[in-house]
């Protein structure tokens, strides 16, 4: 959904009230935190990751050309052969393609109970327009070090890279790009007013949950 006029853009806020916003880089625990936050507070969770296979086969070539453009090219081809600033700059869901069939989804949902939604998804320059309350959207951004342990804790180090030519390159690639994708967060945050939450190791995740309930006022 697209609110183009000032009235709209309010009635859209409103109707979104209820929802609370956790954005932020890889690794950075956004889903551990609403799965915290919605068993304390009886929040609904809505999870963009595990909407990515409905959404990109929502969307047309017209409307999502790079997500187009990644799905017709080889494993080496998205991890190996281009730069992380390429693979930044042309990665489908970082330029908020399919963005909107998140906004449809959540106006589709009752408004009770609230709602967390959760994802890399969620573009400061996206989320700001529809923040009837800007504290509720919080961005957790980790360090390398914090991404990297977080990955590893979960078993999680990117093991499709083992299917392509270099697997040291492509996780390379992909560290090098989740990288400058948290820093554009960060300073996207702090244009836009929002708040940016900075993980190193000394954060635990009780802490973590913590602040972001203080954050979103709950």
């Amino acid at each position: 959904m697209r609110a183009d006029g000032t009235g709209e853009a309010a009635a859209l806020r409103e109707r979104l009230r209820h929802v609370y916003w956790i954005g932020g880089g890889s690794g950075a625990g956004k889903s551990t935190i609403a799965r915290r936050l919605a068993d304390r507070y009886g929040l609904r969770r809505y999870v963009t990751d595990d909407v990515m296979p409905d959404h990109a086969r929502r969307t047309t070539p017209g409307d999502a050309p790079f997500l187009a453009e990644f799905l017709a090219m080889d494993l080496d081809q998205r991890w190996v052969n281009r730069t992380p600033e390429v693979m930044l700059d042309t990665f489908h869901w970082y330029r908020g393609e399919g963005f909107g069939l998140i906004v449809d989804d959540l106006l589709r949902l009752p408004r009770q109970p609230r709602v967390v939604v959760e994802g890399f998804r969620l573009l400061p320059h996206l989320v700001r327009p529809l923040l009837a309350v800007p504290d509720h959207a919080v961005w957790l951004l980790p360090t390398p070090e914090f991404r990297q342990a977080a990955l590893i804790h979960r078993g999680d180090v990117w093991s499709f890279t083992e299917r392509t030519s270099d697997p040291e390159r492509a996780r390379r690639n992909i560290a090098e790009r989740d990288r400058m994708f948290t820093d554009r967060l960060r300073h996207q945050t702090a244009r836009l007013g929002l708040r940016g939450l900075d993980l190193d190791g000394t954060v635990t995740e009780d802490d973590l949950v913590e602040r972001v309930a203080g954050a979103f006022g709950l």
